[in-house]
C-alpha cells in the first residue's frame, strides 16, 4: 500500500481568487492570461511535498506533520460543475476542499451553492477568507504567515479584521456548521477552520497549506491508500480537440497505475466505450493541466494521484464526469462500469420539471438542490437543450402548468430550440449558477401563485348584503327594480341572490346611479337595481335586507385560501351568510375528512 496526495478541490465564487492562490503557489501566471481573470478550463495542479516544505518552512514541523503524504493535488475548477463532474464510486472525487471567500464582501450566490455541494458530497473543507491585503489600513508583508503580519497590524485593522471574521461564522452557523479561526479552533472534527490569507501577497498561504496536510493526516490517511501497482481508476475532466492529436481527455487518476497500450472503458451519454491509449501525457510538478509552458511530457505510466491528457480513439462522445478504468482479467469492469452508472442514475418521477446539466455529476447535483425544494422532476437529460426538450416540456405544461419549465445548467439552446421556445409557452431557467437558476425559478413561481391568487379571488363570490330601500319599489318584475343601499361587503353585477332565509330571490342584472352603470357597489352606496327573476312583494319587500348567495364551493376555497384577504365589513356578512345556510343544511360548507 502506498499514499497518493490528497484532491483539493478549490471552490469559490467569481474572482473571489481561486486561480490567484494557486497562482502564488505555483509561482505562474495563469490567471493572468485568462479571460477576465476567470477560470475557463478545469486544471490540476501538483504540488510536491519538497515544495510545500519550502513554502512553509517551520510552520510544518510545528504541526508535527510527518513526510508521509507525498505533496497536494489541487484542483481549480470554474464554478462548481467540474467540483460535481470529479466522481468516484460513492461519492465525490475531491478528499478535502478550499471554499475561497472574499472576506470584504463575504457569502455570495456561489459560495452557498458550494456549500449545498459540499454538504451533499460530505466533503470536508476549510475556509480561506481571501482578500485580507484590502482591508482598510492592512500593511502588506509579502509571503509571510498570517500570525507574523496580524501581530503588526494596527489594533484597529486587527478589530475590523476579527468583524468580518464573525460575520463569515454567523453565515456558516445558519448553513449548519461550527466554525471558528484556525488558530482559535478546539476541535478540528468538528469546527470548520477559517484561514485568513491574500492569495495576492501570499499572507497566510503558509497556515493554509500546513493545515491542508495536517488534517489529511490527520483524518484521511485510510482514504488515500491506494494499490500501486493495480489498474487504474479515474474520472474524465474535460474531453477536448488537440492540434497533432485528435480529441483527448483530461483525467484525474485516483487509484493504481496506468500505462500506454491500457485498454480503457469510459462512458458517452448511454454507452460503454472501449478504447486503447495511444499516449499519456503529463505536465510536469508545478505546472498546470491546461496552460503547462512546456506543454506536456510524454509518460510510460503514471500512478495515482496524477492530472493527465490522454489521446486514444473514440473519444469523441465520452461525457466529462464518466468514471475511466483499464480493463483487465481480474475485475468485471465493463460491470462494475454499469453498476457505477446505475447508481449515478438520477431518479425521476411520474412528472414534474425537465432539467439538462453539462455533466453527470452537475445533473445529480441539481436535481438534488431541486428535490430540496420538493420540486417534482420529470425529465432529465445531458446536454444542450433541444427541439425535442421544448416538445416534452410542452407536453408537460399540457399536463399540468406548472410544469411547462425547462432547467438548463451550464449547456446551450439549439438554434432550433431556441426558435420553438420562442413560440412556445415554456419557461426557461438557464444559466452556471445553480443556486441563481434555482432562486430564479422560485420567484417566479412566487409571482405565478400570487397572480393565480389575485385571479382568483377576483373570481370568487364575495360576501355581501344590503337593504331593499323603503317606497323605491320602481317595477315590481321581469325585471323587479328597486332602489337599495349597500350594507355589508361589495355587490356585483351578475351575483345570485338569497333572502335572511336562504331562499333564492334572483341574480343582478344591473345597477345604476344617476344614469351611470355600475358593476360594483361598495358599503354606503345607493343605486337603482334590476333583479332578474325576482317579484317584489313576493320574493322580498320594502326594508327587507338581501344576501349574496355564495356557492358553498366558492365559501371552501375563501376559508382555505383567502379569508385573510377578507375585509371586516365583508367577515360580518359572511358570518351572517353561515348561519342563514346552516340554518337550512347544518353541514353546509363544513369540510370532509378527505378534503385537507
Amino acid at each position: 500500500m502506498k499514499i497518493r496526495s490528497p484532491i483539493v478541490s478549490v471552490l469559490g465564487h467569481v474572482d473571489h481568487g481561486k486561480t490567484t492562490l494557486l497562482d502564488f503557489i505555483r509561482g505562474s501566471t495563469v490567471a493572468d492570461r485568462e479571460a477576465g481573470g476567470i477560470t475557463q478550463h478545469i486544471g490540476a495542479t501538483e504540488i510536491p511535498i519538497d515544495t510545500i516544505n519550502e513554502i512553509c518552512g517551520d510552520f510544518i514541523s510545528k504541526l508535527s506533520i510527518k513526510d508521509t503524504i507525498p505533496g497536494l493535488f489541487f484542483v481549480d475548477t470554474p464554478g462548481h460543475a467540474a467540483f460535481t463532474s470529479l466522481r468516484k464510486r460513492g461519492g465525490a472525487l475531491a478528499d478535502l476542499a478550499i471554499l475561497i471567500v472574499d472576506i470584504n464582501e463575504g457569502f455570495k450566490p456561489q459560495t452557498y451553492e458550494a456549500i449545498n455541494i459540499l454538504k451533499m458530497y460530505k466533503t470536508p473543507f476549510i475556509i480561506a477568507a481571501n482578500k485580507i491585503d484590502r482591508l482598510f489600513g492592512w500593511e502588506v508583508h509579502e509571503g509571510a504567515s498570517f500570525k507574523e503580519s496580524f501581530n503588526q497590524q494596527a489594533q484597529s485593522v486587527k478589530t475590523d479584521l476579527d468583524l468580518k471574521l464573525y460575520e463569515l461564522v454567523g453565515e456558516l452557523h445558519k448553513e449548519g456548521f461550527q466554525s471558528e479561526r484556525f488558530d482559535r479552533v478546539s476541535d478540528f472534527s468538528s469546527q470548520i477552520t477559517i484561514i485568513p490569507i491574500s492569495a495576492k501577497s501570499g499572507e497566510g498561504i503558509i497556515e493554509l497549506i500546513a493545515m491542508l496536510l495536517g488534517l489529511a493526516q490527520e483524518y484521511l490517511t485510510k482514504q488515500l491508500e491506494i494499490h500501486e501497482d493495480a489498474p487504474a481508476k479515474g474520472t474524465v475532466l474535460e474531453v477536448k480537440e488537440e492540434t497533432g492529436l485528435g480529441v483527448t481527455i483530461d483525467s484525474i487518476i485516483y487509484d493504481g497505475v496506468l500505462k500506454e497500450g491500457d485498454e480503457i472503458a469510459l462512458m458517452d451519454s448511454n454507452n460503454l466505450v472501449k478504447t486503447k491509449i495511444r499516449s499519456i501525457l503529463k505536465p510536469l510538478p508545478l505546472e498546470e493541466m491546461r496552460d503547462s509552458k512546456h506543454k506536456f511530457k510524454k509518460v510510460d505510466e503514471v500512478v495515482a494521484a496524477a492530472g493527465i491528457k490522454i489521446a486514444a480513439p473514440n473519444l469523441d462522445n465520452i461525457v466529462s464526469g464518466s468514471p475511466l478504468r483499464v480493463l483487465n482479467d481480474e475485475e468485471d469492469v465493463e460491470q462494475e462500469l454499469l453498476q457505477e452508472l446505475e447508481d449515478l442514475e438520477v431518479s425521476t418521477d411520474d412528472e414534474g420539471l425537465l432539467v439538462k446539466a453539462d455533466t453527470l455529476g452537475s445533473l445529480e447535483a441539481v436535481v438534488h438542490l431541486l428535490r430540496e425544494m420538493d420540486i417534482p422532476i420529470g425529465v432529465v437529460g445531458i446536454g444542450d437543450v433541444t427541439k425535442r426538450d421544448v416538445i416534452d416540456a410542452s407536453i408537460a405544461k399540457e399536463e399540468n402548468e406548472d410544469y411547462g419549465v425547462i432547467i438548463a445548467f451550464n449547456v446551450k439552446i439549439h438554434p432550433q430550440a431556441e426558435e420553438d421556445l420562442n413560440k412556445s409557452e415554456v419557461k426557461l431557467f438557464e444559466g452556471d449558477v445553480i443556486y441563481q437558476i434555482t432562486e430564479e425559478y422560485e420567484a417566479w413561481v412566487k409571482a405565478r401563485k400570487e397572480a393565480q391568487k389575485k385571479l382568483w379571488l377576483e373570481a370568487i363570490i364575495k360576501p355581501a348584503k344590503f337593504m331593499i330601500l323603503p317606497k323605491l319599489i320602481f317595477r315590481q318584475s321581469k325585471p323587479a327594480i328597486c332602489g337599495i343601499e349597500v350594507e355589508l361587503g361589495t355587490v356585483k353585477q351578475g351575483y345570485s341572490l338569497m333572502d335572511s332565509n336562504g331562499n333564492y330571490v334572483g341574480t343582478i342584472a344591473s345597477m345604476e346611479d344617476k344614469g351611470e352603470s355600475l358593476t360594483a357597489i361598495s358599503r354606503g352606496q345607493r343605486v337603482a337595481m334590476a333583479i332578474n327573476d325576482a317579484v317584489a312583494g313576493k320574493d322580498f319587500e320594502e326594508g327587507d335586507s338581501l344576501f349574496v348567495d355564495i356557492p358553498e364551493k366558492h365559501y371552501k376555497i375563501l376559508e382555505k385560501e383567502f379569508k385573510d384577504k377578507l375585509n371586516e365589513d365583508e367577515f360580518t356578512a359572511l358570518d351572517e351568510i353561515i348561519k342563514i345556510k346552516r340554518n337550512k343544511d347544518p353541514d353546509w360548507g363544513k369540510f370532509g375528512l378527505f378534503e385537507y
